[in-house]
């Protein structure tokens, strides 16, 4: 069995479209099926569900597909680690990042960037729920996320700050001249919120929910550069403050810190519990030990 084969396996789960997993392989379609084909006979199972277009993989086509992303990151561990020197690392790290989490993200990778000037960084944003399970699926190798609110099994976690919320409201408000603001009085503005998807709006409705309010937000959006533009327009939204550490609050807003009640949510390094680490993830996690000492 070639890592090749399984190549063309991972393409075709990430394309879902044999002619679109040939060209992201720069191979023609036949040779991408047949090679998959191939693999099939190799271990003597069918792996992939027949039909006139990709219609999905089988049971034990997705244990295939498992594996395979599996021993393809083995294989790129290893290839990074040979070709790495005492104190350089080479190579890419893929980290997941929930988008609230964004400016601590730039905070923590910036320094291990430049302190390792042949290493290059891919930031992917997504929500808690799907980065954990990416990092479980050996598609990402860390991801910064939530780490109070999240199942964490299989997976080993190291706080990198505290997260608080704020209340963004126009300069007109009712409540702009205080500098703290109830929950129960926020849920009752025109908001703007992240969609229901996302963690960090999980975490606002349950704190709603625990006073026996909710919140109706007049408008959802899964991009925190959407919700941004709607701050511009005179929207009130309730945000992480690290949001504003990178995104200052738009002319004629104020921003009033969140209480009664006061919560904090973890936000942290998440990586696959495995042993040894790659050599990548464990000087990242070293680095953020580091950062957080």
């Amino acid at each position: 069995m070639l890592s090749r084969q399984l190549e063309y396996l991972v393409a075709l789960a990430q394309e879902r479209h044999f002619a679109h997993a040939a060209e992201r392989c720069s191979i023609s379609q036949p040779a991408l099926s047949l090679a998959i084909k191939q693999l099939e006979s190799d271990l003597g199972v069918t792996i992939v569900e027949r039909g006139n277009r990709f219609r999905g993989f089988t049971r034990e086509g997705d244990i295939v597909l498992r594996w395979a992303r599996r021993m393809l990151a083995e294989e790129q561990a290893l290839k990074i680690e040979l070709a790495s020197r005492p104190g350089s690392l080479a190579g890419r790290l893929r980290l997941g990042v929930i988008p609230t989490a964004t400016a601590i993200c730039a905070v923590l990778t910036t320094g291990f960037l430049r302190s390792n000037p042949n290493l290059s960084l891919d930031v992917i944003e997504g929500t808690s729920t799907d980065i954990l399970r990416g990092i479980l699926s050996y598609e990402l190798d860390a991801a910064i996320s939530y780490v109070d609110t999240e199942s964490l099994a299989q997976l080993r976690s190291l706080t990198i700050a505290a997260e608080a919320y704020v209340l963004v409201m126009p300069d007109d408000a009712p409540d702009a001249a205080h500098e703290q603001i109830a929950w129960r009085a926020a849920a009752a503005l025109p908001l703007c919120l992240l969609g229901s998807q996302m963690q960090n709006r999980r975490i606002i409705d349950g704190v709603l929910a625990g006073l026996g309010v909710s919140a109706a937000p007049r408008v959802e959006t899964n991009s925190l550069m959407s919700a941004y533009c709607y701050l511009r327009s005179g929207w009130s939204s309730i945000v992480p403050r690290s949001y504003l550490d990178w995104m200052a609050p738009p002319p004629h807003m104020r921003v009033a810190r969140l209480v009664d009640p006061e919560i904090t949510t973890s936000i942290g390094l998440v990586v696959a519990d495995r042993d040894p680490l790659p050599l990548i993830v464990a000087a990242l996690w070293e680095h953020a030990q580091r950062q957080v000492a």
